[in-house]
């Protein structure tokens, strides 16, 4: 745990960078900015989350990392000094809970004890397209025809560099892949939406803090269960994924969905296979390849043409 100072200048950096007004930025470019820094945090989670199970019991890693973030949470919502969430307001953190903190940890936290990440990626890949459906569906965004091919296309192009990378064909544990792709769309386009009137980083503080009495024994009992003796390779990887992937990176996340649109940021996400890659090349030293920067190129273009796209978008 944090020292008050260290936590103090912690929550001091990160809401500098979430609040910092940029001159001349609209509010939908800034949102974009603040996601692709979300998508950065969030690029490493497979990788990692795959090192961590490699040892440790794969459901222990999903909601254990939601019990140190919900730990994360208490100390940024003591220094905010926030208020309670409103009767209205509950319901949608606990659609959020249920999709970010609860589902798509575990779904995909099973996934990675048998498929690879890079496996991973070819389900994950429509996960911006699923987003932008269940902002559609549950908040009346109504995005154009051309959002729309630019979100399918693009989509397309994720699912072919994951194959290009010996992602392999579809098995069984697609299943819990496609399962943590829908848990985490609906929480990322419930926790956008409330982003909008609650502030990003209330949201994801609260619906961690909400999960944290259910969470908190299930993960003791597992860890006394299954045992936590794992390397120091394992838990680094856990340590990533709780205060990062689960913590730090929805702050940005949220406040760009709240924003920029939840369907129009959400499709910033098609860059993380590809942030995986440079991540892998400048922590591990691996080889960046010419035609992995020709996807991420193209890639770009597709967002680029989306960012372009009408979107509209009902008040909260």
């Amino acid at each position: 745990m944090y020292s008050n100072g260290a936590a103090d200048d912690l929550f001091c950096s990160l809401d500098l960078a979430l609040n910092t007004r940029t001159s001349g930025m609209t509010d939908e470019s800034k949102g974009m900015w603040l996601g692709l820094v979300g998508v950065a945090v969030f690029s490493l989670t497979l990788p990692f989350t795959r090192m961590a199970v490699a040892e440790l019991n794969p459901v222990f890693v999903a909601l254990g990392r939601a019990v140190v973030a919900a730990l994360c949470s208490m100390l940024l919502l003591w220094k905010l000094k926030a208020k309670l969430p409103t009767a209205a307001q509950w319901k949608p953190l606990a659609l959020t809970a249920l999709g970010v903190v609860v589902g798509f940890p575990v779904f995909s936290s099973v996934a990675m004890r048998y498929v690879p990440a890079a496996h991973g990626a070819i389900v994950l890949g429509v996960l911006p397209l699923a987003t932008a459906l269940f902002g559609a569906l549950r908040f009346g965004e109504r995005p154009s025809a051309g959002f729309w091919i630019a979100a399918v296309i693009g989509s397309l192009i994720v699912v072919v560099f994951a194959l290009s990378q010996g992602g392999g064909g579809l098995q069984a544990a697609d299943l819990a892949l496609l399962a943590a792709v829908l848990a985490a769309a609906m929480g990322y386009a419930e926790g956008g939406r409330l982003s909008q009137t609650m502030g990003g980083q209330q949201v994801i503080a609260w619906a961690l803090l909400l999960s944290l009495p259910v969470l908190l024994p299930v993960t003791v009992w597992l860890g006394w269960h299954y045992g936590v003796s794992a390397s120091p390779r394992a838990w680094l990887g856990f340590a990533y994924v709780s205060v990062f992937s689960m913590f730090i990176g929805f702050l940005f996340w949220y406040k760009g969905l709240a924003l920029g649109g939840i369907a129009r940021v959400g499709q910033v996400q098609l860059l993380q296979p590809f942030l995986t890659l440079l991540g892998a090349a400048l922590l591990l030293g691996e080889t960046l390849q010419a035609g992995n920067m020709l996807f991420a190129l193209a890639v770009l273009v597709v967002v680029a043409f989306g960012r372009k796209m009408a979107v509209r978008r009902q008040a909260a």
